[in-house]
Formats: structure tokens, sequence, C-alpha cells
């Protein structure tokens, strides 16, 4: 230690070097903690597109659920003919409408109404 500087001055010195080693050393303790993870910024397109396949998806499976419980119902097929007849439409929309409403001719021709 030098004589020419009082000892309260080295005392502060001595801790300003220490406390900015400290900051230091926790500064680079910080960063090794944070280092472990990456940062990435995602792709919309990618999140728009694996959105959309699970939508589809769930589109699919509900359809699917429906046709099974449409294909329960029996129709007779003098009543496609007649709806096929009279609203033009095709033996399958007749077929599919009448299997909404559980085979009920009536009920069928009324929802085109």
């Amino acid at each position: 230690m030098s004589d020419d500087v009082p000892p309260a001055e080295e005392a502060e010195e001595v801790s300003t070097v220490k406390k900015t080693r400290e900051a230091a050393e926790q500064s680079r303790a910080l960063n090794t903690l944070t280092d472990h993870v990456e940062e990435k910024e995602l792709d919309t397109s990618k999140v728009n597109n694996a959105m959309a396949q699970i939508k589809a998806s769930q589109t699919a499976a509900r359809e699917a659920r429906r046709d099974k419980e449409l294909a329960g119902h029996k129709v007779n097929p003098a009543d496609v003919q007649l709806i096929v007849a009279e609203i033009e439409v095709s033996q399958k929309q007749a077929d599919q409408r009448l299997r909404e409403h559980k085979g009920n001719v009536v009920e069928a021709l009324k929802s085109y109404l």
C-alpha cells in the first residue's frame, strides 16, 4: 500500500473492486443459466399449417361419426325417388336428407322449403 493514499480511500477502492468483481461473477453465473435455452422465433406459416391440419382432422373425424350415425337409418328407395322427382336433386343428396330425418319423407321434403 502506498503512503500517499489515505487508508479510507484505499479501503474504498478495494471495496469498489470487490463489488465490480462480484457483479461480473454474478453476471457470468446468470449467463450460464440462461444460455441453456435458445430463443427461437416461431415460424407463423408452420403454426398456421399445423392448426389447419388439426382442424381438418377434427372435421374429418366429426364427419366420419356423422356418416356412421346416418348409415344406421334405413330409407325407402321409393322415398328417395320421390324427393329426386319433386325437388330435382341427386339421389345421393336425397338419400342423405332422408337419413338426416331418420327416413321421414315429409320432414325431408319440408327441409328443402
